[in-house]
């Protein structure tokens, strides 16, 4: 054999059979490691399978698809109770001014007092009670876009603003 390879070699042949050899036991605990780790993914992947109770994963994907179809249809209606919530408040009273004052001198306490009450769009009343020592006396003005039609007095006047603000 004066003509292989292994003569041409410039160390001795039995390191590297020594070398193939261990090469070959590292590779073959790696794919005792991979046979094993692949055993664990198998008995994870036969018990997701099987699910719980020997209900199908099919089963169970089948109910999440008919759950989310139910809370779509849930969304859907709770929107649109929302949409008819907020039409419905924005003509409710939602902004107030209110002034106390001494309507006729010589009377304390600042018994009458302007109240104006208005909705989104500044639309609503503004109420007037000017109290005396014979009775009291209650005035109602319409307000529409945040105006009266009527003359306001300084304290309705007063009132309105507030309530603007």
């Amino acid at each position: 054999m004066e003509n292989s390879i292994l003569n041409d070699l410039l160390f001795d042949p039995a390191y590297l059979i020594i070398g193939l050899g261990v090469l070959s036991l590292i590779l073959l605990i790696a794919v005792i490691v991979c046979i094993g780790r692949t055993k664990n993914l198998y008995k994870k992947y036969d018990a997701f399978m099987r699910g719980k109770n020997a209900e199908s994963l099919e089963d169970r994907i089948l109910e999440q698809i008919e759950d989310i179809k139910n809370l779509d249809l849930e969304d859907h209606s709770n929107k649109d109770a929302i949409k008819a919530i907020n039409k419905t408040l924005q003509r409710t009273c939602q902004k107030m001014g209110l002034v106390r004052y001494d309507a006729f001198k010589g009377m304390g306490g600042q018994s009458s007092f302007a109240l104006a009450i208005l909705d989104q769009q500044d639309n609503g009343v503004l109420i007037n009670a000017m109290h005396s020592r014979e009775g009291c006396y209650l005035y109602a003005k319409e307000i529409v876009g945040g105006t009266s039609e009527i003359t306001l007095s300084k304290e309705e006047e007063e009132a309105l603003k507030k309530a603007l603000s």
